[in-house]
């Protein structure tokens, strides 16, 4: 029973947001204070805490524009995430709807934050600093740093990671064989790490973290500064948490982290991803595990096999291309150019001749050049990717790239942006007519108007990629089926189950 008040979260921003605020759902939970089922204050919540993102200016805004319509509700105001790490006393001062900005060595004491907040007691945002200086953890200090600073999904500021001892699914797995487990919710096992998390959207589709933080240092991007150094979570925590992912309903683990391929490198063992992925594909009741965000220079013959052969693993590869020039690549401080990179797909592909693969691309980046993008545009005709994201650049403060000559002008970037989404549209279309008339395993996800089921096979990953729309007879919802792709619509596919 709340003694408390009533929390509404409202989410923005990447999977690994998703899982911050399933982090703080439950310990706001095991702080005494309800969740409230809407997601914008206006079912009666005494305080909305909305986890912002701040990645780029678009995310910015929109984070800024939830953050003054949940003060239009009437409830008290609380900014977390991203944004508000970064940003703290500045975005305090700025925003004086927020009732509160907090940052992530908060997270461990929310309920305290939330009782201040509730009382009108006034909330010192912190001044923000540059986590790129702090030293990564050891796994026997997995819930803080060397300077105490709080990682969201490790824990909390003072290395406790017992997590909830209560609450209606904040509670570890047993670890057994069935799925449900032998332990109710709330109760931890005897051993072994707990489950400090509270599932927020259900569905068969769950994403688990493999670490925080970022040690790459690519010109364009500020995640670094306010994200910290990377820090792999310990294999045994994240199979735990699989398990108990796996008994609360989920069927597909999605793999997140700032650089998957970075996965164990601060563990000691650079094949730590590689060694266990096995293990989370045996998981009783998960079907598929899925890995996002590969550095293509990271990305080692060993983890292209165990991504492209590991039974119970999708064969799709989310590489971080970023760009095919080497010039453009070597400005944004990254590795490789259009040969290597296709030279990695063959390998990809001889592993797993379906294999799904997806990437981002920055067109206009400073110094990039008619020739530079014409390279970019030959890279994309030539690797059949199965997605493609395009994005215009932009100077992004605090990040080296902003401070670098040969900006193209705004007018060309936005020209170059145009073109190479019409030409990604253009061949990731014809990647899926491609795929007319294979088989491919569809995890359903949801029901159609006209009695067929909306879902994703193995190349699709969850909103970024396109979906399958399967029709047949005896399907459910959560169930992994094979069906025979008979007609495509842009990226998304049309299939039959049990076709002969």
């Amino acid at each position: 029973m709340s003694t408390r008040g009533k929390v509404s979260l409202i989410t923005l921003g990447c999977a690994r947001n998703e899982v911050d605020s399933e982090e703080l759902a439950a310990r706001i939970e095991d702080a005494g204070w309800d969740l409230a089922d809407g997601s914008d204050g206006s079912d009666g919540a005494d305080v909305v805490v909305v986890n912002t993102c701040g990645f780029i200016e678009a995310a910015k805004k929109d984070s800024i524009d939830t953050l003054l319509a949940a003060h239009d509700s009437g409830a008290k105001v609380v900014a977390a995430g991203c944004m508000a790490e970064r940003y703290g006393k500045e975005l305090a001062d700025a925003l004086p709807e927020a009732d509160a900005v907090i940052g992530f060595d908060d997270y461990a004491g929310i309920g305290d934050r939330l009782d201040d907040v509730l009382a009108g007691r006034a909330h010192t945002a912190h001044t923000p600093r540059d986590r790129r200086t702090l030293l990564p953890i050891s796994p026997v200090e997995r819930g803080s740093s060397a300077s105490g600073v709080a990682i969201p999904g490790h824990g909390g500021a003072d290395g406790d990671t017992s997590g909830p001892a209560s609450g209606p699914a904040s509670g570890a797995a047993s670890g057994g064989d069935a799925p449900g487990g032998d332990l109710p919710d709330g109760v931890a096992p005897a051993s072994g790490p707990r489950v400090l998390r509270r599932r927020l959207g259900g569905g068969p589709v769950a994403p688990l973290k493999l670490a925080s933080g970022c040690d790459r240092r690519c010109t364009f991007c500020a995640i670094p500064a306010f994200r910290g150094a990377y820090v792999s979570r310990p294999p045994e925590e994240v199979l735990e948490e699989a398990r108990w992912l796996a008994a609360h309903g989920a069927r597909e683990l999605v793999l997140v982290s700032e650089n998957s391929t970075s996965y164990g490198k601060d563990l000691g063992d650079l094949r730590a991803l590689e060694r266990l992925l096995p293990g989370l594909a045996a998981v009783a009741g998960v079907e598929r595990v899925r890995v996002s965000y590969l550095q293509p220079a990271e990305t080692r013959p060993g983890l292209v096999e165990a991504i492209g052969a590991t039974p119970g693993v999708a064969p799709y590869f989310d590489m971080s291309f970023q760009h095919a020039s080497g010039p453009v690549l070597r400005a944004m401080r990254r590795f490789g150019d259009r040969p290597r990179f296709l030279e990695l797909l063959e390998q990809i592909r001889a592993h797993a001749p379906e294999a799904g693969v997806r990437s981002n691309f920055i067109v206009g980046f400073p110094g990039e050049t008619e020739d530079d993008f014409e390279e970019l545009a030959e890279f994309l005709s030539a690797a059949r990717l199965d997605a493609i994201g395009v994005f215009g650049y932009s100077d992004e403060e605090g990040t080296e790239a902003a401070k670098l000559d040969g900006k193209v002008d705004p007018d060309e970037v936005a020209r170059r942006v145009e073109e190479l989404t019409g030409l990604a549209d253009e061949l990731t279309a014809q990647r899926a007519e491609d795929r007319v008339g294979t088989e491919v395993r569809v995890l359903l996800e949801d029901k159609t108007d006209d009695g067929g089921f909306e879902g994703r096979a193995d190349h699709q990953a969850p909103e970024v990629d396109g979906t399958v729309l399967v029709r047949g007879a005896g399907l459910a919802l959560g169930e992994i089926v094979t069906a025979r792709v008979v007609g495509s619509d842009g990226v998304d596919l049309i299939a039959d189950a049990g076709a002969p």
